[in-house]
């Protein structure tokens, strides 16, 4: 209101976004005019983690790829289970092909939007990915999740998310800390040793936009930031509605902090794939 834009004249502050107030650092920011333009929704130009009728969702490729260029977005990716995940309808190694040529067929039709083949893999107990390294070259990209054996120690569990962290398919660490709100805590991680081997490797960490998850906590951004650690916004959509839950992962986003710079579906379709190929690469 007109009250407080005149006290912070007179404090000589820039307008704090309200996201940011915490009473910690952002009232000194606003003093030296260093606050950061935070994303926004519109920054987002790529669409990443969803789930299709191959797997656990409830539309086809084509589908979702004309709802994604509808919404503004230049390109996505899908991404449904893998074969550990039989509960989740995963993929087989020949499932992955038979959906490539899908992939190839809706590339081919000219949507007005690229759809890049990935896979939700799972992340199994010894860390390593489901699948072979020969199936995951085929794809575009991989994240990698857990989705069981959450009762390991803390020791064990970082163990088993670093080791994964080691695989160069390994593009984006999806939904880190497994948490979903009201119903399961997040299984015990040392996120900083976590983060900090994220920054390492080039690995992005995701920021889970299913309203039940929203994982990662806002809180660890401000290391993942420090760090230069690259974020993805993950939309974990499961059906073209879920496709608007990137906006719940946006506000984390911005809650922590982040411009459109530290979020790699911001940027093109031709950079995200570079990111993916320094990885593979072991860069």
């Amino acid at each position: 209101n007109s009250l407080a834009s005149c006290r912070r004249l007179a404090m000589g502050l820039a307008e704090i976004p309200p996201e940011l107030r915490e009473g910690t650092e952002e009232i000194e920011a606003a003093g030296a005019n260093r606050l950061p333009s935070l994303l926004e929704l519109g920054d987002l130009r790529g669409f990443l983690h969803c789930h299709t009728t191959a797997s656990d969702g409830s539309n086809s490729v084509e589908e979702l790829a004309i709802a994604c260029h509808e919404a503004g977005y230049a390109w996505m990716g899908i991404t449904d289970h893998s074969k550990a995940a039989a509960y989740a309808g995963g993929l087989s190694a020949e499932d992955l092909l038979r959906q490539a040529d899908e992939i190839d067929a809706a590339n081919a039709k000219g949507l007005g939007i690229r759809v890049l083949k990935g896979i939700e893999a799972d992340i199994l107990i010894d860390g390593s990915l489901d699948f072979e390294d020969t199936v995951l070259a085929r794809l575009d990209f991989v994240i990698g999740s857990i989705h069981s054996r959450f009762s390991l120690g803390r020791d064990e569990m970082t163990a088993r998310v670093l080791a994964a962290m080691d695989n160069p398919h390994l593009a984006i660490l999806g939904h880190p800390t497994g948490r979903l709100l009201l119903s399961r805590d997040p299984y015990p991680l040392d996120m900083g040793a976590v983060l900090e081997k994220a920054a390492r490797s080039g690995v992005a960490i995701e920021i889970n936009a299913d309203p039940h998850r929203l994982d990662l906590d806002w809180r660890f951004l401000h290391q993942a930031r420090s760090l230069g650690v690259a974020i993805s916004i993950g939309a974990d959509a499961h059906s073209l509605a879920a496709r608007r839950n990137v906006e719940y992962a946006v506000g984390v986003a911005r809650k922590g902090w982040l411009t459109k710079d530290h979020v790699l579906n911001a940027g093109t379709v031709e950079g995200f794939l570079a990111h993916v190929a320094k990885r593979r690469a072991g860069a």
